[in-house]
């Protein structure tokens, strides 16, 4: 009783060559993501981040916030958390 067939091993995975070919024509056209920004978007981003690095009461926040995730003292309270999130969910529930 022969357990491993000389003829058969082309018949292991018959779907083999068709992955390859595929493989091989996916590689010659290979297909890119691009993000396109408007140039609305971009300047709303710069004025954005020029704002936030001004204001000297936001980066004292964001210390104190750092300071308190990085010791495990931050405390997220769940009811004011809940409360931004409940008008997400029933806008979306429509």
């Amino acid at each position: 009783m022969k357990i491993n067939e000389t003829q058969r091993l082309g018949a292991v995975n018959p779907y083999r060559n068709k992955n390859d070919l595929r493989a091989a024509q996916t590689n010659n056209k290979q297909k890119r993501d691009n993000l396109q920004i408007s140039s609305e978007a971009m300047e709303m981003l710069q004025s954005q981040n020029v704002e936030n690095a001004k204001s000297p009461e936001r980066q004292k926040q964001l210390d104190e916030l750092k300071n308190q995730v990085s010791t495990g003292t931050y405390h997220v309270e769940s009811g004011k958390l809940a409360e931004k999130l409940l008008p997400y969910l029933y806008r979306n529930k429509n």
